[in-house]
């Protein structure tokens, strides 16, 4: 039986959420051996996008141009989506409790329901107004009901920006592909951003940290290389390149719902990995965030322009409208 386009795209926005669930419970033990969270994810996305670059370029097949033409996706996806994300996101936690950060961060979901109400001066359909209700109530359950506080609001306003370059990850990846394989938008964009967050690093924006010893992992002493190696494959490069194939199915608003469940995830790998165990109430936010998904209807697939359209579109900034 063959699937349709919907299925395909929800399969792999659900993998692409729970590969992304896997980094926080395998980077957790090289911060705690010592590294600096901007160092772990330089080399997270550099070591993912040269895990990809052989699939990029079989994608391409030689058709250097598609870069060009994918290059405002490219670098929304690179600068934005992976450097300008990571790094409002690490300096938000400097300042504001992770579940704050991260409460703020996943909002990205309802900034694109409420934007695309601000642009065609629609209300949204009122499936997806509960679905939003739904969705984000079961993310304030499963991150925790303390990361409602007041805190320091410079520190929200960095979550707030990590929330803006988590649409945005949505937003390019649900663009029209114009010839850019998804994988080739995914493996460039990662050694773009990764590149990005080096040259951050390099000029003392923020701490780069690293151990180069062994580190515990699930009751065991491994070197440091296996976790760092775990997120890099799952967490980053499959991560990445099933999410923009899922949100170029789905669209940008179902694929940013069908993303927060990549906290759920995150929570059951904790529980596994590092022994963090689930309480009632967040087992409660996941069946919440599940109604709230499975009320959010998909948006209409997109209709890829005429040659001379495309050509005429190409020139215009990509989020122009």
């Amino acid at each position: 039986m063959k699937l349709s386009p919907q299925s395909t795209g929800l399969a792999a926005a659900v993998i692409s959420a729970a590969s992304f669930g896997t980094s926080g419970a395998f980077i957790k033990p090289l911060l705690e051996a010592g590294w600096s969270p901007a160092a772990a994810v330089t080399v997270r996305a550099l070591t993912a996008g040269l895990l990809l670059l052989p699939f990029v370029l079989l994608s391409l097949r030689g058709d250097w141009g598609a870069l060009w033409r994918g290059r405002w996706r490219l670098f929304g996806m690179g600068v934005i989506a992976v450097a300008f994300t990571q790094l409002t996101y690490f300096a938000a936690i400097s300042r504001v409790p992770v579940s704050t950060a991260l409460l703020v961060e996943y909002l990205a979901p309802l900034l694109l329901v409420l934007w695309t109400w601000a642009v065609t001066r629609h209300l949204p359909r009122p499936a997806v107004l509960i679905g939003s209700v739904l969705a984000i109530g079961g993310l304030v359950l499963v991150i925790g009901p303390g990361a409602l506080q007041a805190v320091d609001p410079i520190g929200l306003a960095l979550a707030f920006a990590a929330a803006i370059g988590c649409a945005v990850y949505f937003v390019v990846a649900a663009k029209p592909a114009d010839g850019l394989p998804p994988v080739a938008l995914a493996g460039v964009g990662l050694l773009l951003g990764g590149v990005v967050l080096g040259l951050a690093g390099a000029v003392g924006a923020v701490p780069m940290r690293a151990t180069f010893g062994d580190v515990p992992l699930l009751g065991a002493v491994v070197p440091w290389w296996v976790p760092l190696g775990v997120v890099a494959v799952f967490g980053t490069a499959i991560a990445y390149a099933s999410g923009i194939f899922g949100s170029g199915k789905l669209g940008s608003r179902l694929a940013s719902f069908v993303g927060l469940l990549e906290v759920v995830f995150a929570s059951i790998l904790a529980w596994i990995v590092v022994g963090e165990r689930l309480s009632p109430l967040q087992m409660l936010g996941g069946v919440l965030i599940l109604a709230g998904i499975a009320s959010i209807p998909a948006e209409p697939p997109v209709v890829v322009a005429e040659p001379a359209v495309a050509e005429e579109e190409e020139a215009r900034p990509l989020f122009a409208h």
